[in-house]
């Protein structure tokens, strides 16, 4: 496609936090999208984790944004909604974003700014499960995330950027390999074994330090 918005940067931004089950929706549903298509230079891909106002840079950089999160607006468990630019609450008491004392702060500050993105969409998903310390996305809202990442790549076409389907694995990975769903899914201890008050993976550390 031709036309001067494809040169424009692009973010694509994933949040939220692998440890907490469905809180991982973001970053999971940007994984998969860096899995299937390709994208031209001008797209930048950002595993935001839970850096918070610490991505205040990123989002000020570029005209177009799109974030994928976990909401909670009192959906049915595993809902999309697609949220586009004034419809994405901002420095407001209405819910959105379970991360919204950082998300919502940081897209306030860059309106302070006067550099707010001229476009911006949220796909976001209703989560099932959150209190699972160590655990993977719930089936539910695993079943989502190809949805949302069709979803996102209509809007990224809509914004002109020209969308591939993959044809050979990405070259580069998002993040660590031990991160990618499944090292992380094939790590994890049996329902049997697992640590009843999260993954022992993550507190082996700290009960040896105990000692």
């Amino acid at each position: 496609m031709a036309g001067t918005c494809d040169a424009e940067p692009v973010l694509v931004l994933g949040i939220g936090n692998l440890l907490w089950a469905d809180e991982g929706f973001g970053v999971r549903a940007l994984e998969a999208l860096h899995r299937d298509v390709e994208l031209p230079g001008h797209v930048r891909l950002v595993d935001g984790g839970t850096q918070g106002i610490y991505l205040l840079d990123e989002v000020c950089s570029a005209p177009r944004v799109l974030v994928f999160d976990a909401i909670d607006y009192g959906l049915e468990p595993g809902a999309l909604r697609v949220l586009r630019d004034n419809a994405i609450p901002v420095w407001t008491d209405q819910a959105m974003s379970l991360h919204q004392a950082t998300f919502q702060e940081l897209l306030a500050l860059a309106r302070l700014r006067d550099r707010f993105p001229r476009r911006i969409t949220l796909i976001g998903v209703q989560p099932a499960v959150l209190d699972d310390l160590g655990g993977s996305l719930s089936p539910l809202v695993r079943e989502r995330v190809d949805e949302a990442v069709a979803l996102a790549v209509d809007e990224l076409r809509a914004w002109g950027v020209d969308v591939r389907a993959r044809e050979t694995p990405p070259p580069e990975p998002l993040h660590a390999q031990s991160l990618a769903i499944g090292a992380y899914e094939d790590g994890r201890p049996s329902a049997l074994d697992a640590c009843r008050y999260g993954d022992a993976r993550f507190l082996g550390a700290r009960s040896e330090g105990a000692r």
